[in-house]
């Protein structure tokens, strides 16, 4: 019988450990560290992640409980005073570039979006994550409400997150959409909450196209109309310019659809400065941004970015970018593998073998039963 590490080490070997401590050295600040280490820190906030662990005392109990396993981990004994104060002292950018060298990783496996297209498609939104004023002080967004916003830039080909922005609640979404960088050729979509003229000008500038819903009240003039189908929903495909105040701030065509839900009834109108495609093309792309929002609602059930470890700032920052680079893990398992089940289903496998010491691909992919494997050979000699 072949011999294996507990899942967890398995899944931490995914993390290159001499690229961490590089990683780790390059931010350090202050004295020393005698006995705790960035590892074990990240050892015990990644186990917090995937195990549901929701306080400081129970990851410490949790990893103490297994200290016969912590030499396989890499990692050592920790006390709840030593994770609480390197979670406050020592600087979260160290998981926020750990985030990023693993998303390069994820990149090469992601499988393609779905639309023929070749170009990047991209959904740019923010989720608000409301936290406590009293306990968070810096994190004031009214009188009596603390938050902080989470801005992504999520890319569809695998869903992964390209991009992320940890800011203060009372932070625009445009102001953090104006300072992006997006690839030439690319096409983003996001709602009406980023539905600036002017920006709209600044990304046709770049080459960069973009898809998003019209505002109400929108001052324009058609230019051009074409023919639609209206068996698919379609009601209108119009070249415009806009007119009024704002005509100044973006002088250029526009293309503008209207798409009837056919479930719900909903008229919904498009604006966009991509005319090669198709108008139903378009409108899928829109409805194709609903991923961004399954991608809030996933991690917010699943992980634990929600309720905090800390009330420092960057005790919370640590967590938010650990907590991420966890779903990047999750998602390289699924794309090396091939797994076809969702993402809950694979952090639910690991949640109940953590600690156990098998394979973790045969724990992601179980070989066929003998009934079914002899079905499969027999289908296999007539093709």
């Amino acid at each position: 019988m072949s011999h294996h590490n507990t899942i967890f080490s398995q899944i931490l070997k995914l993390v290159p450990r001499h690229e961490f401590e590089g990683l780790a050295n390059q931010y350090h600040t202050g004295r020393k560290l005698r006995k705790m280490t960035r590892w074990s820190q990240f050892v015990a906030l990644g186990l917090a992640q995937l195990s549901g662990r929701h306080s400081l005392r129970d990851i410490v109990s949790n990893i103490n409980a297994q200290a016969h396993k912590l030499y396989h981990l890499g990692a050592v004994a920790i006390s709840r005073s030593s994770l609480a104060r390197v979670n406050e002292q020592q600087s979260y950018e160290l998981y926020e570039k750990l985030c990023y060298k693993i998303l390069s990783r994820c990149h090469g496996y992601a499988p393609k979006h779905s639309f023929k297209f070749n170009n990047k498609l991209m959904s740019l939104d923010s989720t608000t994550i409301d936290l406590c004023l009293s306990m968070f002080p810096w994190a004031r967004f009214r009188h009596t409400k603390g938050a902080i916003k989470l801005h992504v830039g999520l890319d569809h080909q695998g869903y992964l997150p390209t991009f992320l922005r940890v800011t203060d609640g009372k932070v625009h979404d445009m102001t953090i959409a104006r300072s992006l960088d997006l690839p030439t050729a690319s096409i983003v979509v996001f709602d009406r909450g980023y539905a600036a003229y002017d920006w709209f000008n600044t990304l046709n500038s770049k080459g960069i196209f973009f898809v998003t819903r019209q505002k109400a009240k929108t001052a324009y003039t058609v230019v051009e109309r074409k023919s639609v189908n209206k068996k698919q929903g379609l009601t209108c495909d119009q070249t415009i310019r806009i007119n009024g105040q704002i005509a100044r701030k973006c002088p250029i065509n526009l293309r503008r659809i209207g798409f009837r839900d056919p479930e719900t009834g909903k008229l919904y109108t498009f604006l966009t400065n991509h005319f090669s495609l198709s108008a139903m093309t378009i409108a899928r792309i829109y409805q194709s941004r609903w991923q961004i929002e399954l991608f809030f609602k996933w991690i917010k059930q699943n992980l634990k970015i929600r309720t905090f470890l800390g009330t420092s700032k960057n005790a919370v920052l640590t967590q938010i970018w650990i907590a991420m680079c966890v779903y990047l893990i999750l998602s390289y398992l699924k794309f090396v593998n091939k797994l076809g089940f969702s993402m809950q289903r694979i952090l639910r496998l690991l949640q109940l073998n953590l600690f156990e010491r098998r394979d973790i691909v045969a724990l992601l992919k179980p070989p066929l039963p003998l009934e079914d494997e002899t079905i499969y050979q027999r289908s296999l000699s007539f093709c």
